[in-house]
């Protein structure tokens, strides 16, 4: 019993721990909105650059995000 609740506690720092590990060699990923194509069909049926990734077709990744936050925030605070 006490196994399966020790392995059920490391999972989500197992998880935590590999998409850390994927922001810091990947920090790019696919448009959520067009999905990596870099354009999306309007109401009308024509295609146009995505605006939210700019036509580009990729994003930082969230956890990048948080991870330069916490950079940025640790290097303002030894100044």
């Amino acid at each position: 019993m006490t196994t399966i609740a020790l392995l059920a506690s490391l999972l989500p720092i197992g998880y935590a721990a590999w998409y850390l590990i994927l922001c810091a060699v990947s920090p790019w990923g696919r448009c959520r909105r067009c999905h990596g194509r870099r354009s999306h069909r309007t109401a009308i049926g024509t295609r146009r650059d995505c605006p939210r990734c700019d036509g580009t077709g990729i994003r930082v990744r969230i956890g990048r995000r948080i991870a330069d936050y916490i950079r940025t925030e640790y290097r303002a605070g030894n100044q």
